[in-house]
């Protein structure tokens, strides 16, 4: 009688001990299953950060990027607003205008400080200038990439 019992219990033991490893095994695959979703979920999540940093760079700034436009119009007043963007510069916050002047060449660069509103710099860029200009800030884009 004994001998039945200890086999009885001995094969539920290792009926037991199978159904844990199996759940053991499935749970395991379902954690290496979130493991990855969950990595490419911190891939997603850094390339939204990436895209939201001029918001960031935004919320940094004091001044509207209006009052920028107007600042950088008045240093060339017959000229237009061809591009700009709110960027960080030798660690100063600015909001950098590309702005074309009917009858020259090339482009204006004036760079307005985004916290004070001050004029950090301005530039004649010529055509040359400005081309190996973009083809820098090219390479630059895609290196970060």
């Amino acid at each position: 009688m004994f001998k039945v019992i200890a086999l009885s219990l001995a094969v539920a033991a290792v009926a037991t001990t199978a159904s844990a490893q199996g759940t053991y095994q499935s749970t395991t695959q379902a954690s290496q299953a979130r493991a990855k979703t969950h990595g490419m979920m911190k891939r997603h999540k850094a390339k939204k950060e990436t895209e939201g940093s001029e918001a960031a760079l935004q919320k940094e700034a004091k001044i509207t990027e209006a009052a920028a436009r107007a600042t950088a119009l008045k240093e060339v007043p017959t000229g237009t607003v061809k591009k700009y963007e709110l960027e960080r510069e030798n660690g100063k916050l600015i909001y950098s205008y590309d702005i074309s002047v009917p009858g020259k060449t090339g482009i204006e660069e004036v760079a307005v400080n985004a916290i004070d509103g001050t004029v950090v710099t301005h530039e004649h860029e010529t055509p040359k200038a400005e081309r190996a200009e973009a083809a820098k800030e090219a390479r630059e884009k895609k290196a970060k990439k």
